[in-house]
């Protein structure tokens, strides 16, 4: 089985001043293709931060990230960004939506920023049916529901077939019922599409729907 995402030995130091906090220390993981992943533990864990330097959105003080055989510790800024783009979705718990676009409009916004070009309709209408979102096709963010928002923000995060979707917290402004709708779509995409998937949780109901539970205390994975 294919090794999609590895560190090693990773460490984050934030500085303050003379202060120093170190987040993570030497964490080291694999995940394969087509795993459901939930990295779970308690606020100030590093578990957050540790999805960021996964994402390439924060560079780490010492040790090496590898996504799908592209080492992010040895390419420049501009490479990283490239290697985000290509590579990997995002979801957070906050939707970012841009809110004068439709639901189509924020995909076709995505895709554009992907490949450059106007994107794939048929690709988009097939997404946000998945999602159970094609009679929302044409609605902007603020005429949908929390749960509906939170499924277009997966939407984008798949349209242009990442290898990695990270999600930090995607259920932490739903309702239980939204909640499971949108844990169900994570599911479907992990197991019809062999979607690689990794969340960061502090619910356990929600890590329950995962195909591997990591653990995290003081900036240290002590069970996966």
């Amino acid at each position: 089985m294919k090794t999609i995402l590895q560190t090693e030995n990773l460490t984050k130091i934030y500085k303050v001043g003379k202060v120093e906090t170190q987040a993570l220390r030497g964490v080291s993981l694999a995940v394969n293709q087509g795993e459901f992943v939930a990295i779970m533990g308690q606020s100030g864990c590093g578990k957050s931060t540790l999805l960021h330097l996964l994402g390439g959105l924060l560079s780490p003080t010492s040790g090496k990230i590898i996504i799908d055989g592209e080492d992010l510790s040895k390419v420049s800024d501009a490479q990283r960004t490239d290697i985000r783009r290509r590579k990997i979705g995002f979801v957070f718990q906050r939707f970012n939506l841009f809110p004068t676009l439709t639901a189509d409009g924020n995909l076709r916004l995505a895709e554009r920023i992907h490949s450059g070009n106007g994107g794939n309709a048929e690709r988009r209408r097939e997404v946000l049916s998945l999602l159970k979102l094609e009679n929302k096709i044409n609605n902007k963010p603020l005429e949908l529901s929390g749960g509906e928002q939170q499924r277009v923000a997966l939407a984008r995060a798949v349209i242009n077939n990442p290898a990695i979707i990270l999600a930090d917290e995607p259920t932490g402004n739903l309702d239980t019922e939204n909640s499971k709708i949108v844990l169900e779509m994570f599911k479907q995409l992990n197991e019809k599409f062999n979607q690689t998937i990794i969340m960061i949780t502090h619910n356990p109901e929600a890590a329950a729907n995962c195909n591997r539970i990591i653990n995290m205390r003081d900036g240290r994975i002590v069970d996966n």
